[in-house]
């Protein structure tokens, strides 16, 4: 197999996979990551999303070699448990979590929008989402949370 390497969560791995391996299969199975979650296989589901560069990217359906050289972030890599990234203290605050497996890529999909737009309305929120599918409905919450976050970011909160 054919090795490559990436720059995951701030730190550079050397990685061997196959030229098919998608990003989602190298991130979960090589490196132990389980942020992304695998749930279309389609890139239309949003669970599976990560930061490739900045921004926001469905690791299902990028083959993992596309990537090499660049900076991949997933869900483990946004903040810690000590010190949380303002949209993961916004989806507490809210309790906008329910089964957890849409969590990851709303997260991810939230924070790469507040990167780019601090302050964005309630109609580009759910615009920016609109890619996520939350099979358990809790969209209402999702909102508040991201508007949450965007409070933190403004009032420069730490988390």
């Amino acid at each position: 197999m054919p090795g490559f390497a990436l720059k995951v969560n701030g730190r550079h791995v050397e990685l061997e996979a196959s030229h098919e391996a998608s990003l989602l299969h190298v991130l979960r199975n090589d490196l132990g990551l389980n942020g992304p979650k695998f749930g279309c296989g389609l890139g239309q589901c949003g669970a599976c999303t990560v930061w490739v560069d900045g921004t926001a990217a469905r690791a299902c359906v990028i083959p993992a070699h596309g990537v090499a050289g660049r900076e991949i972030t997933t869900l483990e890599g946004l903040g810690t448990r000590e010190h949380w990234h303002p949209v993961q203290q916004g989806f507490e605050d809210a309790q906008a979590a329910q089964c957890g497996y849409c969590l990851n890529g709303m997260v991810m999909q939230a924070a790469a929008l507040l990167a780019r737009e601090p302050n964005p309305s309630e109609a580009r929120i759910r615009s920016e989402l609109s890619g996520n599918l939350c099979r358990c409905g809790t969209h209402v919450e999702i909102l508040a949370a991201v508007q949450r976050a965007a409070v933190l970011i403004a009032k420069g909160d730490p988390t």
